[in-house]
């Protein structure tokens, strides 16, 4: 019998939702963010002339159902984590269904969307190649994927001042700073999860702030406090904070790293098997062809 391995619980889920039930009344602050993340993602739907139907909003917080509907799509299903989170994007978007469940355990038949866009909500979960898998099963065949991610270089400076500050004043360092993904690992993870033709690639958004409570304060009103297993949970020194701060760079930048991926159907180009080529390269290029260990004449 083949082994299945549990992934690594990185992430207290438990944790990331009380966060979130509590930003639910907040997170409007932060909307000049999400907003700007939500736009640049699905700006990637003016790339395609495919028309969808039934839309999967996965933890968007807001700015997607909104946006999706304006662009015409008929249904469309908001899914939050949290319970409060959900209710507000149902208030957001009367028209259509709010659900709070889980990414990592989908409550969705196979086939039920044929879009599925998630903003900047993928980023706390314990097993994102399990995640993927669903989504694409949930999925109707020609179906398309749309996520972002805050990606390695999101939050830099905060972590580099975090781990400065802690190690002076208690000489160690734990993680205060979810880790973030790799752009070059994505699309991989998207070819194991069956996705067809997949892309990752990478936008820039500034973020910049005028003090650095600011930026604290704009991180739990999206409900993206540290939720790390292995966070350090005592109080801090009281200086921890301010020696911090002192040497945070308020010029940041979200370093969103965008996947696309689509349910195999097949209507969908494929690529050639190796072999398969009915014309020379040197034909077309109209030079001649020199085998290897050959000499040019």
């Amino acid at each position: 019998m083949e082994r299945v391995e549990t992934p690594p619980a990185i992430f207290d889920r438990a944790l990331v939702a009380l966060r979130r039930e509590r930003a639910a009344a907040t997170v409007a602050k932060v909307a000049p963010v999400l907003d700007a993340a939500a736009m640049a993602l699905l700006d990637r739907l003016d790339d395609t002339t495919r028309r969808f139907s039934r839309a999967l909003d996965l933890g968007g917080r807001g700015p997607v159902a909104p946006a999706l509907r304006a662009r015409g799509i008929p249904f469309v299903v908001s899914m939050d984590l949290a319970p409060a989170m959900a209710r507000r994007a149902q208030g957001l978007d009367t028209g259509g269904l709010a659900v709070a469940a889980d990414e990592e355990w989908l409550p969705f038949a196979p086939g039920s969307f044929d879009l599925i866009v998630a903003s900047l909500s993928l980023h706390w979960v314990n097993d994102l190649p399990g995640a993927l898998i669903q989504i694409r099963q949930a999925l109707s065949p020609d179906g398309l994927f749309l996520a972002s991610l805050p990606g390695l270089g999101t939050l830099q400076g905060l972590r580099e001042a975090l781990n400065a500050a802690e190690a002076e004043t208690r000489g160690g360092v734990s993680p205060r700073i979810s880790p973030f993904p790799e752009l070059r690992d994505l699309a991989g993870l998207l070819q194991r999860a069956g996705f067809a033709i997949p892309v990752a690639d990478q936008e820039r958004l500034p973020m910049i702030y005028r003090s650095p409570m600011g930026l604290v304060a704009d991180l739990r009103a999206a409900g993206e406090s540290n939720a790390v297993r292995a966070r350090d949970s005592r109080v801090p020194p009281r200086a921890f904070f301010p020696l911090a701060f002192s040497r945070l760079n308020l010029d940041m930048e979200l370093r969103l790293l965008v996947m696309t991926g689509w349910s195999p159907h097949e209507s969908q180009q494929k690529p050639a098997r190796p072999g398969s080529a009915n014309a020379r390269l040197a034909e077309a290029l109209g030079s001649v062809e020199i085998k290897a260990g050959e000499k040019p004449g």
